[in-house]
């Protein structure tokens, strides 16, 4: 598969410790292993989580590293509970998977011919960029003011949202959620 070999770590699950009672895990990508990931924002990946396959797209974490989402039923197959550590082997996916776009913005693009172009022709990384950055606002008036700019700046020709961090080192948008007590 590509230029990429397979990375093996190990990890402890964690509880989040918010939103309360979830019934889902996570762990964090030891530094060694993500940095021989392509890059340091959000990258799919192909695996197996104690031999058990799974593909999934990893968080960036805020330091230069990544996290990972476990879904109960991922846990459940492996038999492995919080505060177990895990066995992992991951690889960068051969081809990113399309995000999901919000109802809001594909209602804005069907409303702008040439932002819908110019959208049409980004690859997935970029839109999911172009996502992040319009889902990471807090408040709903924020989200639409970036929807609205972004249609703006795609009319425009623009590919990339300018000073987007995608890693999450530089801002406080992106990060791992913080292990319950």
């Amino acid at each position: 598969m590509g230029k990429f070999a397979k990375i093996g770590f190990k990890a402890e699950l964690l509880r989040p410790a918010s939103p309360k009672g979830a019934s889902w895990a996570f762990l964090v990508v030891p530094a060694s292993a993500s940095a021989k990931l392509p890059t340091r924002s959000m990258t799919t990946v192909d695996g197996a989580l104690d031999g058990h396959p799974f593909r999934a797209t990893l968080e960036p974490d805020g330091k230069g590293s990544h996290w990972l989402k476990v879904p109960r039923a991922m846990r459940e197959a492996v038999g492995a509970n919080v505060g177990d550590i895990v066995a992992l082997e991951i690889m960068p996916a051969a081809e990113e998977p399309e995000p999901r776009v919000p109802g809001e913005l594909r209602k804005a693009l069907a409303a702008a011919p040439e932002a819908r172009a110019q959208w049409s022709s980004l690859t997935p990384v970029a839109r999911r960029d172009w996502i992040r950055w319009i889902t990471s606002a807090k408040k709903a008036e924020t989200r639409e003011r970036r929807i609205a700019n972004a249609c703006s700046m795609l009319a425009s020709g623009k590919r990339r949202v300018c000073c987007f961090d995608r890693s999450g080192i530089y801002g406080k948008g992106l990060g791992a959620p913080e292990p319950a007590g």
